[in-house]
């Protein structure tokens, strides 16, 4: 990590805050405005932003969305052709060629969800451009954050997403011309936050993100607090958390109680036993879909961003997170993740878990074995295991 002091960083929850503040800001746009995505979706919440992108495109400014092409599989072409048409540049992230195909890169995908205008504001988090009721059956919201972020710190995000903007147009044969480009983005103090920009690609910063919450868990000495969409860490993060929580710190983690991916879930649920065991929390959400990445160690650090404590994000597909160095802030989120358990999660027992059925159990290891065999025919099984 590289803190960044100067910084004004607002949390944002669900898709009810951050959906106003990004039309907003683009709204806002004189000439700059980049966007990237894992999930467009042609709803209320994608028609929205789309049509802030079409009115700054008419006004002159430069708009610029990646989407990617697993996660926009299913997106109307229509929907992207209307954007096109009013001028706004899309590119699909290593669009899916078959569904029948099989590459060891088809996971590896844009799962980062970055937004930037004119070098003055940004937006990072776990929030896809996706209505917060779409693709769940509960009553309540889809749980999850993104913040906005003005000050210094743009500084560091801006050449991320240039960069990946550059490569992927290269490789399509558009856009590499020497002068595109990114606009300059060295914005003054904006607040008094220190905050760092930790992003993984495949590169030069595949392991990363690992390594901002292994810093933070072993520098821990009261507390850790995980809301965690997809949770099955390889084993330095799970080690880790089972020395901080044998050292006396509390770690609690909230994970999904509902899943769209019930194999993964059932996977997940394998390694319940040893981290209870441990004195690990392990709390299931069930109010509605828990889609949020964020976490605080000792009321003094929090991060949020769209990487989730998995192979898939901490291994494979781009993330981005920003930490924030801040007791105000992490008050904020901490109370925030402190509220949503009390209010919609469900403790894990520890002795129950102990004495669940055996189908149960066969069925987690079963889960948690194609796991393995997936993460070894992607390349990453002894690094995850």
């Amino acid at each position: 990590m590289r803190p960044v002091a100067g910084n004004r960083v607002t949390l944002l929850r669900n898709g009810a805050e951050y959906f106003p503040a990004l039309v907003a800001a683009i709204d806002s746009a004189a000439e700059d405005v980049r966007v990237e995505t894992y999930i467009l979706a042609d709803d209320a919440a994608g028609r929205a932003v789309g049509e802030a992108m079409k009115r700054a495109a008419r006004r002159g400014v430069s708009v610029r969305l990646m989407i990617d092409g697993f996660g926009c599989r299913e997106l109307d072409p229509a929907f992207v052709d209307s954007l096109r048409v009013e001028g706004v540049v899309v590119q699909r992230f290593r669009p899916e060629r078959s569904p029948f195909s099989f590459r060891r890169s088809r996971l590896r995908r844009l799962h980062r969800k970055i937004a930037l205008v004119d070098g003055r504001v940004g937006f990072v988090g776990g929030i896809n451009i996706l209505d917060d009721h779409s693709g769940h059956a509960h009553p309540a919201p889809r749980y999850d954050y993104a913040v906005r972020v003005e000050g210094p710190l743009l500084a560091e995000i801006y050449p991320v997403v240039h960069r990946l903007w550059w490569l992927v147009a290269a490789l399509s044969r558009k856009e590499r011309r020497p002068g595109f480009l990114p606009p300059a983005a060295r914005p003054g103090p904006a607040g008094d936050t220190t905050a760092a920009f930790v992003h993984r690609d495949n590169f030069r910063h595949r392991h990363d993100i690992e390594a901002m919450y292994l810093e933070a868990i072993a520098g821990a000495r009261r507390e850790i607090l995980i809301a965690c969409a997809y949770f099955m860490p390889g084993w330095r993060v799970r080690h880790a958390l089972m020395e901080a929580a044998a050292r006396g710190v509390r770690v609690a983690v909230m994970v999904q109680g509902w899943s769209d991916h019930r194999v993964f879930q059932h996977a997940s649920r394998a390694l319940y036993g040893a981290l209870l065991e441990h004195g690990i929390e392990i709390h299931e959400y069930e109010r509605s879909e828990l889609h949020a990445k964020a976490a605080v160690v000792d009321g003094r650090w929090a991060t949020v961003g769209s990487s989730n404590l998995d192979p898939f994000s901490l291994f494979l597909a781009r993330e981005a997170n920003v930490a924030v160095f801040s007791e105000a802030f992490a008050r904020e989120v901490r109370d925030s993740i402190e509220a949503e358990m009390r209010r919609g999660a469900r403790a894990v027992p520890r002795l129950l878990w102990r004495r669940r059925p055996w189908r149960a159990r066969l069925t987690g290891w079963l889960a948690y074995g194609c796991a393995r065999i997936a993460m070894g025919v992607a390349g990453i099984g002894r690094r995850w295991s």
